[in-house]
């Protein structure tokens, strides 16, 4: 118990160093795996594990036991439960047992100015309804659904919190460096919950000003959702970027990065900073990215590592550009030195910590053993 006790010490002043702006004695290791990866890995069904969270503490032991990081390796986001308590669009698990996010719209073009003028009252009684179908009913049996829902949600985020803590502890893992908070860009709130990939490209040409003024309007909703009870600067709020990528740069200008910086600056000045999930490629937006708080983390998946590191890595801290995809076609020596290459040009300096260009899904994307060998690597060879 000693020695595991040390090792979370050390763990755990690798990421305050990190976040503190020194540099950590070695190169810290931010991977965590997916439900889906763990199951598979596990060798468990993938439809029932999501059932039956009762089975999740022995998959998870596996990925803690065969993986090395610095943080707890595994995490579970959604669970179809409550989902189809609620009878939902947005979110709905296929055949095969994974979780899909259909294309949907919550929200009507004509219904911009009532969006504006009262959002949470617009999403309550309107968006809300039309996402989730078993809310389409009169107000005893809404509240009703509600309730079950949200009794079914938190029975299964406290019983997963619960595992995670006993793993932390019983692993070594470090209390800092988890994310403990999630939430959108309000553009990608609008584009990925409200009006659907396809609403709202059209809506940027027909009706721009009202995209940004829904923007402004649903800002303070998501920056009171991704401040959590507890803030703080070891903690932080996960966002994943979708759409910048997809859009010219004078909407990107006007519509989603307003919005998105106040999100990201209120978020800050609460204590809590942001993980930014930088989705696609966003090189013609790295001088925006600077403009954000000091040590805002981002976690990169596509663009030059040696350009973002010049750019950014003086005030930011960086993440991510291992491409996962080397892990299944590569050989063990040339997934290690894809590692150490990316290590040579992003450690120096400080300011970054160790993690793949995207999460892993399923355990058959990767060799298994050059995986393991790329963490090992990292955790053995990086000293500063």
């Amino acid at each position: 118990m000693a020695d595991v006790k040390t090792l979370a010490r050390e763990r755990t002043q690798l990421f305050k160093d990190l976040f503190d702006g020194k540099i950590p004695k070695r190169v810290p290791i931010s991977v965590n795996f997916p439900l889906e990866f763990s199951i598979q890995y596990a060798g468990e069904d993938l439809a029932e594990s999501q059932w039956d969270t009762s089975m999740l503490e022995g998959i998870f032991e596996k990925v803690c036991e065969n993986f090395v990081s610095d943080i707890l390796p595994v995490q579970a986001l959604r669970f179809p439960l409550y989902y189809t308590i609620l009878g939902a669009r947005n979110f709905v698990m296929s055949s095969s047992g994974f979780l899909q996010h259909p294309e949907i719209s919550g929200l009507e073009a004509e219904e911009y100015d009532e969006f504006i003028e009262s959002p949470y009252n617009c999403i309550m009684e309107k968006i809300l309804p039309r996402i989730y179908t078993e809310l389409n009913t009169n107000p005893v049996q809404r509240s009703l659904v509600m309730a079950k829902a949200f009794k079914a949600f938190y029975d299964e985020v406290n019983n997963v919190t619960a595992l995670y803590e006993k793993l932390i502890k019983k692993y070594g893992y470090s209390s800092a460096g988890n994310t403990n908070g999630f939430v959108e860009a309000p553009f990608d709130f609008m584009s990925d919950q409200l009006r659907g990939f396809r609403g709202i490209t059209g809506d940027i040409r027909r009706r721009a000003d009202k995209v940004a003024a829904a923007c402004e309007a649903v800002t303070p909703i998501m920056v009171k959702g991704g401040i959590p009870a507890s803030p703080s600067k070891y903690g932080g709020t996960f966002i994943p970027l979708h759409m910048a990528p997809y859009i010219r740069t004078k909407d990107f200008e006007k519509l989603y990065w307003p919005s998105f910086k106040r999100e990201v600056e209120e978020l800050a000045a609460a204590g809590q900073p942001s993980l930014l999930f930088v989705e696609n490629d966003w090189t013609r937006y790295v001088d925006y990215l600077y403009e954000l708080p000091e040590n805002t983390r981002m976690w990169f998946e596509y663009g030059d590592p040696k350009f973002i590191k010049e750019k950014l890595g003086k005030k930011h801290i960086l993440t991510g550009f291992y491409p996962i995809s080397i892990l299944k076609t590569g050989t063990k020596q040339q997934c290690i030195d894809k590692a150490k290459e990316l290590v040579d040009i992003l450690a120096p300096g400080g300011k970054y910590m160790f993690g793949f260009d995207k999460a892993i899904i399923t355990a058959d994307s990767v060799k298994i053993e050059n995986l393991q060998a790329v963490l090992e690597y990292v955790a053995e060879n990086t000293d500063y």
